[in-house]
């Protein structure tokens, strides 16, 4: 599917894909609980996480034994590729199709590439909890909204890079989560944090100790929080004074239910440069967590384009 005349920051109402956005939630979770059983652990979980390509998401290369293998949800041709180093490959149709009918097809799979692997058998993060073998209730599949919303990634994700480059110290990759569905980047200020006291929907709050364990301030996009979806913005543990603070984004507010900064995707896309604006909030909320929780920004902070003239071949 080629799109040369679409907008490069795409509509697509949080509404009007309601059920295709649940059901591909639970056809992801799927999908990551395969890395999460087989990948070494990382710290904070981040070697369950899938990545934005120019197709869709993957979730790069998962060791098994002496092989590895790569699962991406292509929503260009809309297929789920499973491809193996020693040349396998299968594949699922991204369709409708109930998420028990999907959880067997992709198992299928595996079995003819002689991957076996042993997961989870219910999502995390949402309430119901449906086992998904048994989740016949979810089954929707619109390939355009699947579309606009890889393409709201894709944008997303292009000016977090820009946005982590930024930043010398601890930082994670830009990532997708999976258990919330949404597009993550997380700075850290080095300092330990709190025990989180967890609480998330049908995940052990241990989960929630690993990824809190250190002192952070995070960013990123998730299909919530606004009619279009919301970049967002938070700090663990939150700083005195860090929900009022002025943080340069006017269209941007903090929501007590959710205890984050929010901005609306379509304050971003209808701007007149997307790009500023976004990054305004995301420096704007880094800022007001660094400064109020006392980090050493001049030790965490660097210039992207400090070896500029080298890597341009200038001199």
């Amino acid at each position: 599917m080629s799109e040369p005349t679409a907008p490069a920051w795409p509509a697509l109402r949080v509404a009007d894909w309601t059920e295709t956005r649940e059901t591909l939630h639970m056809w992801m979770q799927i999908v990551g609980k395969i890395r999460l059983s087989l990948a070494p652990l990382v710290n904070h979980w981040w070697q369950v996480t899938l990545y934005v390509t120019p197709r869709g998401l993957t979730t790069s290369t998962i060791p098994y034994g002496t092989r590895v293998f790569d699962i991406e949800f292509d929503f260009r041709a809309h297929r789920l590729r499973i491809v193996t180093s020693d040349g396998g490959a299968d594949e699922v149709a991204l369709e409708p199709q109930s998420v028990a009918e999907f959880h067997a097809k992709v198992g299928r799979a595996l079995d003819r590439l002689g991957i076996e692997v042993t997961t989870q058998a219910t999502p995390n993060e949402v309430d119901p909890a449906i086992p998904f073998a048994e989740d016949r209730t979810h089954c929707a599949y619109d390939a355009t909204a699947a579309n606009l919303f890889w393409r709201q990634l894709v944008q997303a994700d292009r000016v977090l890079h820009e946005f982590r480059s930024h930043f010398i110290g601890k930082v994670s990759p830009v990532h997708f989560f999976w258990g919330a569905m949404d597009l993550a980047c997380t700075r850290f200020s080095g300092r330990t944090a709190p025990t989180h006291p967890g609480g998330a929907p049908n995940c052990g709050d241990w989960v929630m100790v690993e990824g809190y364990s250190h002192e952070l301030s995070s960013c990123g996009f998730w299909p919530g929080g606004g009619d279009e979806g919301a970049f967002y913005a938070y700090a663990y543990p939150e700083p005195d004074g860090f929900d009022a603070s002025p943080i340069g984004a006017p269209d941007a507010f903090y929501s007590k239910e959710f205890r984050q900064f929010l901005l609306p995707y379509e304050a971003v896309r209808t701007a007149s440069d997307p790009d500023a604006v976004l990054l305004d909030f995301l420096q704007g909320t880094y800022r007001a967590a660094a400064e109020l929780g006392g980090w050493d920004r001049s030790a965490l902070e660097c210039d992207p384009d400090r070896w500029a003239a080298h890597r341009q071949g200038v001199s």
